[in-house]
C-alpha cells in the first residue's frame, strides 16, 4: 500500500499561501482533514490567497478545509483554533508549524518591532501552537509536530549578517530539542531555495527562476508524516535527503525553471 494520510486530520499554521498550502493540499490528495490556520482572510494587496480560497482548493483536491482566523502571536487566537479544529474533525493527529516571518536586516538597520514581530512569531508561535496541540496529539495513534525550520548550525557565517532572523529560526529548531518527549516532533528545511510569496520581502536577493517549487516541501513532509512517529521523532531531515530515501532520483520536476542553476538555502554550509 502507498503511504496515505486518509483520515488524518491536519493543523497547519500559515496555510493560506507557499509552502503551507502546498502541504495541505498534498494531504488533501489523500483525503485528509485540514484545518488551515492564518492571519489572512480577505483578500490582500500583494499576496495571493486567503484561508477561504486555500480551503476551496482543498476540497476540490479531494480533502475535507476548515478555515481559522489565527495569528500564532496570540495565545488566545492559538487556543481556539486548536478548538475549532477538534470541535470540527473530532480528533487532531498533525500540527505543521509553518507561520513564519522574515527580515535579513543586520542589527543597526532592523526595527526592533520587526526583531518582535520574528521572535513572537518564529519561537513564541511555535512554542503556543506545539503546546495547545499536545493533549489532542496524545490520543493520535500516530501524533506528529512539524516545524518548518532550519537545522542547527552555528557557523557564524549565518548570524554576522542577519542575527535576528537567525536566532528566530533557530528558536523554532530548538523547539524540536526541547520537546522531543513529547508525541514526535521532527523538523524539516530545505535543500535550495522554494519561490515562495517570501521572495517578495527580500528586495531582489534571490530570483524565482533559481528556485525550486513548494511541491518537494510538500512531497517531502508527506513522506515524512507518514512514517511512525515514534521512529523518528527529534530528527532534521532535508527535503531532497528524504525524497531520495523514498527512491526519487529525478528533481527537475521541481525547478522553478529547468537548467537554471539553483540557489542553497539559508543555514547550509557548502
Amino acid at each position: 500500500m502507498r503511504p496515505s494520510l486518509a483520515g488524518k486530520t491536519l493543523l497547519i499554521t500559515g496555510a493560506s499561501r507557499g509552502i503551507g498550502k502546498a502541504i495541505a493540499l498534498r494531504a488533501a490528495r489523500d483525503g485528509a482533514n485540514i484545518a488551515v490556520a492564518a492571519k489572512t482572510h480577505r483578500k490582500h494587496p500583494i499576496l495571493p490567497g486567503t484561508i477561504y480560497t486555500a480551503v476551496e482548493e482543498i476540497n476540490e483536491a479531494g480533502g475535507w478545509g476548515l478555515a481559522i482566523r489565527l495569528d500564532v502571536r496570540d495565545e488566545a487566537s492559538v487556543e481556539r483554533a486548536v478548538e475549532e479544529t477538534v470541535r470540527q474533525f473530532g480528533s487532531l493527529d498533525i500540527l505543521v508549524n509553518n507561520a513564519s516571518a522574515i527580515m535579513l536586516s543586520g542589527t543597526r538597520d532592523l526595527p526592533t518591532r520587526r526583531f518582535d514581530q520574528m521572535f513572537a512569531t518564529n519561537v513564541r508561535g511555535t512554542y503556543l501552537m506545539s503546546r495547545a496541540c499536545l493533549p489532542c496529539l496524545a490520543e493520535s495513534d500516530n501524533p506528529h509536530v512539524l516545524n518548518l525550520a532550519p537545522p542547527l548550525n552555528m557557523n557564524p557565517a549565518w548570524f554576522k549578517d542577519h542575527v535576528a532572523y537567525t536566532m528566530a529560526k533557530y528558536g523554532m529548531s530548538m523547539c524540536v530539542l526541547v520537546m522531543i518527549f513529547f508525541p514526535n516532533i521532527v523538523e524539516i528545511s530545505s535543500d535550495k531555495i522554494i519561490a515562495t510569496a517570501a521572495l517578495n520581502v527580500l528586495d531582489g536577493m534571490v530570483k524565482p527562476e533559481n528556485c525550486r517549487t513548494e511541491e518537494i516541501m510538500a512531497d517531502a513532509a508527506h513522506a515524512v508524516l507518514c512514517q511512525n512517529a515514534r521512529h523518528c521523532t527529534g530528527n532534521f531531515f532535508l527535503d531532497e535527503d528524504v525524497l531520495r530515501a523514498t527512491g526519487l532520483k529525478d528533481f527537475d520536476k521541481y525547478s522553478v525553471k529547468r537548467g537554471e542553476a539553483l540557489m542553497k538555502d539559508l543555514f547550509l554550509d557548502d
